[in-house]
């Protein structure tokens, strides 16, 4: 029977319909779902990639108006059943905050902060040690890797959370001078329940101005930073009393303010 008989030529049209892949009008073949959701998550993690580039290069220039920490702070005391006050936080400029303060959160927190290049491969390698001895994952984080988890992150130990610390990070020595990362940490790190900057701390705890700390002022102000929910710059105990002695001889022994010219 030839092809051109109708009959034929109906079967056969049926049998291409039924086993040819459908196209669709402009004669592409449809994606899979799976493909569909990959292209998906794909386009998700380049948009993803190029906003955090975005937003960090504007925050080298533009004050950040809170944190993500902030944030965080702010929803659970307006969903907290405990009368608690507002969170406290204005920005100042680097040229207002006294080089004092700057000093004592460096000597403090991360001598090497003017040389690594956003992580302390020592003291990671001395806090695994310590780890694996039985104590506790701590005090390895940069004031660069702070800065990276308070303004864009959460709170936690999670390896996601860790691991975008890590990639804003290096956002921040890539795109960031190393005295502008000072004056955002120094603005945005918590001193005390709801306080937020050296402003807020300056003037709550002290009743002065941040270009007005002293020595002895920026060592206790900065002798907290390591647990502020815990130790208090209002009624210090002996341990913070005993930590801002120490961060005033490490000032002394990095050779004063004229250490923040290497910044």
């Amino acid at each position: 029977m030839s092809e051109k008989h109708p009959f034929v030529r109906g079967f056969l049209a049926a049998f291409r319909a039924g086993t040819a892949p459908d196209r669709s009008k402009n004669g592409e073949l449809p994606r899979s779902r799976q493909s569909k959701l990959f292209f998906i998550v794909k386009r998700f993690i380049v948009y993803s990639f190029l906003f955090s580039i975005a937003l960090v290069v504007c925050l080298r220039w533009i004050p950040p108006c809170t944190s993500s920490v902030m944030l965080t702070d702010h929803l659970e005391r307006a969903f907290s059943d405990k009368k608690q006050g507002p969170v406290h936080y204005q920005w100042v400029d680097w040229e207002e905050i006294s080089p004092n303060m700057a000093l004592a959160v460096v000597a403090g927190e991360d001598q090497l902060f003017p040389e690594h290049w956003g992580f302390d491969l020592e003291s990671i390698r001395e806090a695994l040690e310590r780890q694996e001895r039985g104590g506790r994952l701590r005090g390895a984080s940069t004031i660069t890797q702070q800065v990276a988890k308070n303004l864009f992150l959460w709170n936690g130990r999670s390896y996601l959370r860790k691991g975008l610390e890590a990639y804003f990070t290096i956002l921040l020595e890539l795109l960031w001078p190393k005295s502008r990362t000072l004056e955002v940490y120094l603005n945005i790190a918590e001193f005390g329940d709801g306080i937020y900057g050296v402003n807020a701390a300056s003037k709550i705890y002290l009743r002065k101005s941040p270009l007005r700390l002293n020595k002895r002022d920026a060592a206790l102000l900065a002798a907290v930073l390591p647990n502020p929910k815990h130790f208090k710059v209002s009624n210090p105990s002996a341990y913070v009393r005993k930590r801002q002695q120490w961060i005033l001889r490490q000032m002394k022994q990095l050779g004063g303010v004229g250490y923040l010219r290497r910044l």
